[in-house]
């Protein structure tokens, strides 16, 4: 099951911070059609938000055809987002990331070091439409 983190210090609403963590859980193969999103409940007691909060979460996830809610028996997934390349710790991709991310830290790049190059190349490679 996902366990939501909420960051209050990122500038990134709250009920945007589940639906990026329940997108990213789908596109990693960890929340799959069928699996059920915590209750609103399970999440406020995990993370302290309003329960407003969760369910405007899952109304967009519902919005974006990612969930269903189902009445009394709570939030669930109805569509993958993963793909042979995201799912997977052996995914061919995941593995060269993991490599370079270990080389980064052996050269001494802290995480803004890494940021900031990995925000350079993807800018380089993805347009602004494909970024937003």
């Amino acid at each position: 099951m996902i366990e939501f983190r909420i960051d209050r210090r990122s500038g990134v609403s709250t009920y945007m911070q589940i639906v990026q963590q329940a997108k990213q859980a789908m596109r990693l193969g960890l929340l799959n059609p069928g699996d059920r999103l915590p209750s609103a409940r399970e999440v406020v007691e995990a993370t302290a938000v309003n329960p407003n909060t969760v369910l405007k979460a899952y109304r967009e996830l519902e919005r974006e055809g990612l969930a269903e809610g189902r009445r009394g028996s709570g939030t669930f997934v109805t569509r993958s987002l993963s793909s042979e390349a995201t799912a997977g710790d052996d995914a061919p991709l995941r593995q060269e990331l993991t490599a370079w991310m270990r080389h980064a830290q052996q050269d001494g790049l802290v995480v803004e070091d890494v940021d900031a190059l990995y925000t350079a190349v993807r800018d380089e490679h993805y347009s602004a439409e494909e970024r937003s």
